[in-house]
């Protein structure tokens, strides 16, 4: 029994671990970045394709969510893109969480970054 156990682990393994594997390759705006002026759109790009249809952008700030993105279905496979309201001066969080385009895992992760003051 504890052998079937144990083979049964093992063929699970893989597939978590992939789905837990899923990384941002690049962000819009970068992680700790400082933006100003008008946003235009906010973007994450994975280094594998991702769920659209399944998946969330948020920004928050202070913990709350002040905006709620809706990702553009019609996007490259692995970049998740939506347009952005122009935030206010302060700190904030792109929240984002994605399916996995193989199984139904979501992985989530934050980008911090700073909408600055215009000048």
């Amino acid at each position: 029994m504890l052998r079937r156990l144990m083979m049964i682990g093992l063929l699970l393994a893989p597939a978590a671990s992939w789905a837990q594997g899923v990384r941002v390759v690049e962000s819009t705006p970068a992680a700790n970045a400082s933006i100003s002026g008008p946003s235009s759109g906010f973007s994450v790009r994975f280094d594998r394709p991702v769920d659209h249809a399944h998946s969330v952008i948020f920004v928050k700030r202070d913990g709350k969510v002040v905006e709620t993105l809706h990702p553009r279905l019609k996007s490259e496979p692995e970049v998740l893109f939506a347009q952005a309201p122009t935030l206010p001066p302060g700190p904030y969080t792109l929240h984002w969480q994605v399916r996995t385009m193989t199984d139904a895992v979501a992985v989530e992760g934050e980008i911090p970054f700073t909408v600055a003051p215009s000048n």
